[in-house]
Order: C-alpha cells, then structure tokens, then sequence
C-alpha cells in the first residue's frame, strides 16, 4: 500500500477528458511535509476538480504514475532552502535547469507560494512561469489562458500568459546593472505588449482554504486544518505574513467555517486552525463555544500564534479540554521601544496577563516568539527581553515557559526589506540563551547563519543563480555559500552588499516591477514612522 493509498479525501477528483493536459505538480520535499502544506493540497485539488487537467503528484520520496510527455510541471515552494531539491527533481525529469535551455519537447515549468510571490528573482532562471498570489482565481485563469495557446511554441505560450494580470514571466524581462557588483539599474520587459508591472493576486472572499485530504503520514497525524483568517491587521513593520498577503480577510463563520469543521471532523479528531492571527477573527468567541459542543469533545484542537490581548481564561480553557497544552503567541521584545519601532501594539502586562489566564485555564505550558536584531535595538532593549521573561515567570509559576527567538531578516514588500541584518544579533541569541537558560526558561534560538543564508535569498537578484547552483558543489551547509561567493568574487555582489547593508529607498529593488498588496511609497512612509520611534527612543535612554 503506498501513502497515497492511505489518504482521505475530502472532495471527488474529476475523470480527466481524453485530451487533458498531462501536468506533474510537486513538492520540493518529503510527502509527509508535503502533504502537511495547506497550500499544496489547495493547488493540487484545484487541478484536480478540473477534467481537462490530468494531475499527478511528486515528492523528493515518492510520486504517482508520471506521464511520459508532461506539458507543465509546477512547484508549491513555501522553504527557500528547498531550491536544491527544485534541481534534483529537474534533473530526475531531464528537464534542463535553465529556461532558456529548454525547448518545445519540455514542459512549462512554474512555481508559486509564499517564497516565490514575496521574491522570485533568485530563481528567475529555472521558472518558465512563476504565479504571484492567491491561487483561488488565479490558477484557472492559468489553465485557461494555457489552453488557447497549448498548439503553440513556447514563445508564443510564454508571450500569451505573460498577459494575465498575476501570470510572471522572468525571461520577458531584461535587469541590467551599474556594474557587475552593483544596484540595478533597470528592470523592463522586452516586448511592448509586455506589462512593465505584474500584480500579485489577491482573493476577497469570504471562504477560505480547508483540507482536501487527511492523513496519517502527515506531519501533523490525522489533522484537518482551517484556514480561519488571511493576513495579519496588525502590520509589524517586519512581517511578510501581514505585508505581502494583505488585506486581512475572515473566513465566513455560518457560511463556511462551521460546514467546513462539521465536514472534517466526520473523518478525523484533529483540527488545526490557522491563521497569522486567528482569534482576531470577529466571531472567534462564537467558533470557541461551537467547538465546545459535546459531541466535539473528544476532537484535538490546535490553534496558530494567537495576539496576546484575546488570550482569555475561556480560551486556555477550551484548549485544555480539546488535549492542547500549549498556547503561542509572538512578543518580538520585551523592550517596548522596539515593540514601538516595529509597530507591536502590545505592553508588557498583557504579556504577564496572557500567562496568568493561560494557566487560570488549564494550559501547561506558554511559548513566546521573540526577535533579536531588530532596526534601533540595543544590548539594553535585549537585556529587557530577560527581564519581562522572569516576570511572567513569576506571575504564574508552575506555567512552562518557551522563548523561540530568531533573527531579524528583511523581507521583501515590508517597510524593513531596505534594511539589513545585524551582525551583533549572534551575540545577542547567545547573551539571552545564557541569561535565560540561569532563570529557567527554555530557549530555542533560530540558527542566526542560516538566517543569513535567508536574508540573501529574501533580498537577492537574477545574479543569485549561479551561486545558488554553485553551492550544490559544495555540499548543503552554510560554509558552502561562502566558498560559493568566493568562487564567483568579482562577478555578483558580496554577501555583505545582499544581507548587511541598508539599501537606499530611491534604488531599484529586484522586485520593483512586482507589485504587493501596498505602494511602495506607503512603505517607505511607514519605514520612516519606525526610525521616528528609534530616534525618540534613543532620546529616552
């Protein structure tokens, strides 16, 4: 029995048409991360709800019955480091990695999620076709667009999508630079019928996504997962969750949310709810007390970071009947200057209160997302994180308390993507593991030099390719990108140019020509309200 054997499925695939187009969709990793990806499932039925597409599935592990002649091939990429398994799968295919190396005789290679929507422009050379946004639309009018033009070359395939609103072709544009370690200096398309700016995609319903399938080779065993929100309304200055997916939308409660959990919970006991900021959703008190029913009291309830202020006694409280031990939430700093300069509406007692109704409820345990090297932070601002932790420590004891930390990495389309990435915060993740690990807390620190390597993926350009591919020569490790760079020295910019240096806000970005939810000019207002908020806190210490 293969794992696809062993899957549930919550919607009936259409027989595909004689004639239907032989795709191949995959994952750049295992199926049981694959499989785990809300976003994949989403695509995947898509396709499959639509006879005139035959759809089969790949993983780096397994895979369906491959079609021998297969006129697209895409990629869910949600994990920027999954690009070297982009490559492995290509060459298993026989597919050439470049673009411009393939011929009639391959299929159209495209790519969508989170990575490749926020910046495309390290892999530019691999895709023929990368899809920015919400797929709710835009992949039908993918499918659709393909169909007029399936007879046709593949320029003039590439020439034809490159016309729907969302559809990016990066062999349409030309990015030429001062010099070969310098800024950009243009970005154009090299027809006129070209858009000069493709726009991201973004859904405005009111129904969100929902499992396609339920399985036990999951990730997360059996889970159903509810996509309860889209997007954040609090807009941290640093947040592609927020920035990039706005605006923020909720998922109908009678008309879709409670079909949707009564429908998944006939075949499973594990629900997930997901969302950057799921109990910010408007009826998020009438979902608690639907969830607990008594016929629902035996389900598994797991719930994504929650904003701090709607953790209630009533919320921990249903947690802990539905067997969850933990609640998330996201602090950044327990310096309130900081929490200031990236726009975190929170103080530091709803933090303590947090923890005091998540043990009121019933919940063992609190995990806290934190943040080191964040624009305008000081050893002092760090040195505060310590102090806050020891408070709600003390404010409930007996309550296990987490602090997971990471480095600050700009992201593209976020007022900060023209900032770079402190140096000091290595140091700084070891001061509070060391301070912190004295008073008790557990403290799992995010790798700050893979958070380099995602910094330069984040803020990189077309000239990325060759080191990207480069690094396959050298083995899958950190060391392997600086050898990359010393490789290629003289021919891109130095890694200090991608990831350390602030960027001017007149330069062209490598994603100018691609537009997100906000202007840019909207960012660079809100970028200059955060170093308003570092000057006057500087005043203060």
């Amino acid at each position: 029995m293969t794992p696809f054997d062993r899957e549930r499925l919550l919607f009936t695939p259409q027989s595909p048409d004689s004639n239907a187009i032989p795709l191949i969709f995959a994952f750049p990793n295992e199926y049981t991360i694959g499989i785990t990806s809300l976003g994949y499932q989403i695509v995947w039925s898509k396709f499959a709800l639509r006879s005139d597409v035959q759809v089969s599935r790949l993983f780096t592990d397994i895979q369906d019955n491959l079609p021998r002649n297969p006129e697209l091939l895409g990629f869910s990429v949600s994990w920027e480091l999954d690009y070297i398994n982009i490559f492995n799968l290509l060459e298993s295919l026989d597919i050439p990695l470049h673009s411009k190396d393939r011929n009639d005789n391959h299929p159209l290679v495209f790519g969508g999620g989170t990575v490749l929507t926020a910046n495309p422009e390290p892999f530019a050379d691999f895709f023929d076709v990368i899809l920015l946004g919400d797929g709710e639309n835009l992949l039908d009018n993918f499918i659709d667009a393909y169909q007029d033009v399936r007879n046709g070359d593949r320029a003039t395939k590439l020439r034809h999508l490159a016309t729907i609103p969302g559809i990016y072709i990066p062999s349409l544009y030309q990015v030429t630079y001062e010099n070969p370690q310098g800024a950009i200096a243009a970005i154009a398309p090299i027809y006129p019928e070209i858009p000069s700016v493709v726009e991201k995609q973004t859904y405005r319903g009111n129904t969100l996504s929902t499992s396609t399938v339920v399985t036990e080779l999951a990730a997360w065993e059996n889970i159903y997962m509810v996509e309860v929100v889209r997007s954040c309304p609090e807009m941290c200055r640093f947040c592609l969750a927020s920035y990039l997916t706005l605006p923020f939308r909720t998922a109908s409660l009678e008309g879709s949310l409670i079909p949707a959990i009564a429908k998944g919970l006939e075949v499973t006991n594990r629900l997930g709810l997901l969302g950057a900021s799921v109990t910010q959703h408007p009826e998020f008190e009438a979902l608690l007390d639907y969830l607990s029913q008594p016929q629902y009291q035996d389900v598994r309830l797991s719930i994504a970071s929650v904003r701090t202020n709607t953790v209630t006694e009533k919320l921990a409280h249903t947690l802990a009947q539905r067997d969850t031990r933990s609640i998330t939430i996201a602090v950044e700093s327990g310096s309130e200057k900081v929490r200031r300069i990236v726009n975190k509406k929170l103080e530091n007692d709803e933090i303590i209160q947090a923890a005091i109704n998540a043990k009121a409820g019933g919940l063992k345990a609190l995990k806290l997302y934190g943040m080191v090297g964040i624009p305008g932070e000081t050893i002092e601002d760090v040195e505060q994180t310590v102090t806050m932790i020891e408070d709600v420590k003390k404010a409930a004891p007996g309550l296990r308390v987490t602090l997971g930390c990471s480095t600050f990495v700009p992201k593209s389309h976020t007022p900060f993507q023209w900032l770079g990435v402190n140096p000091d915060a290595k140091k700084r993740l070891k001061f509070l593991e060391k301070q912190l690990r004295q008073r008790g807390c557990d403290f799992r620190p995010e790798s700050y030099n893979w958070s380099v390597i995602q910094a330069l993926i984040s803020r990189g350009d077309r000239r990325l390719s060759r080191l990207l591919e480069q690094t396959r020569e050298y083995g899958d490790s950190v060391g392997s990108y600086k050898r990359a760079f010393k490789q290629l020295r003289g021919e891109i910019p130095s890694l200090d140019y991608y990831v350390h240096q602030d960027w001017q806000t007149d330069q062209i970005l490598p994603w100018s020509h691609l537009q997100g939810a906000l202007p840019e000019k909207t960012l660079v207002k809100h970028l200059n309200e955060a170093r308003d908020c570092m000057v006057k806190g500087e005043k203060v210490n």
